[in-house]
């Protein structure tokens, strides 16, 4: 069954890359339910007794929420030799039987009886999280396996916990994934036009896409990608 494994909040701890003073990226699994609300800003989160402190890169209404694959800590847990539990990755939900890296940006998810969230774009690694991690060549290991977990937008809010149920219930039409969006901006730049025609997309990534390609104000070419 495609379910929630674990819901994870932030023991707030000193920054081990010291860009800002103390992280939330240390996530632990809590028992217990978790109210989940749009975020009114950037900096703040939408999971109740989540903590975000480096306010100008994360949170905001288009990263209210970041969703991990199981499966995917599982195949890094096997390269790297050692448990990951759920929230290792910095992750607020660690999900089971969910195709992370293959869901289309503005895919909507059910959690639970009320919960809808909004896939909005991939997570991009950043300093912290290299040295949260402590893995040689981190980053740069992590873009080239290119599957970065899908931060999502809350469009229905409500309670959640470990062992909810999670049922997509609506996919648009177009192909550009969480994968190919991420892969567009890291590796294959081939890809950022058709990042462009993407309704859902975020406005910093359109905005990055636009740059990248020189795009102008004409039509938006076919959203087509895997």
């Amino acid at each position: 069954m495609t379910h929630l494994v674990s819901v994870n909040l932030a023991v707030p701890r000193a920054n081990p890359a010291k860009d800002v003073g103390i992280t939330g990226i240390d996530k632990r699994p809590t028992t217990e339910p978790v109210r989940v609300t749009a975020p009114a800003a950037q900096g703040l989160g939408g999971l109740a007794g989540d903590q975000i402190f480096d306010v100008a890169h994360h949170g905001g209404p288009d990263q209210a929420v970041y969703a991990f694959a199981r499966e995917d800590l599982d195949e890094w847990a096997g390269v790297l030799g050692r448990p990951l539990p759920g929230g290792a990755f910095g992750e607020n939900i660690t999900t089971s039987g969910i195709d992370v890296t293959g869901a289309l940006i503005g895919e909507r998810w059910r959690i639970g009886d009320t919960v809808v969230l909004e896939v909005s774009a991939p997570r991009f690694p950043c300093n912290t999280f290299a040295h949260w991690m402590a893995e040689q060549g981190w980053i740069k290991r992590f873009t080239k396996r290119a599957a970065p977990g899908a931060y999502l937008r809350v469009v229905q809010p409500g309670e959640i916990r470990a062992g909810d149920p999670v049922v997509v219930t609506d996919r648009p039409d177009h192909d550009v994934t969480i994968g190919a969006t991420f892969r567009a901006i890291t590796l294959e730049p081939e890809l950022l036009p058709r990042l462009l025609a993407v309704e859902a997309l975020p406005a910093d990534l359109r905005a990055v896409a636009a740059r990248r390609t020189g795009a102008g104000n004409g039509p938006p070419p076919s959203a087509t990608a895997t």
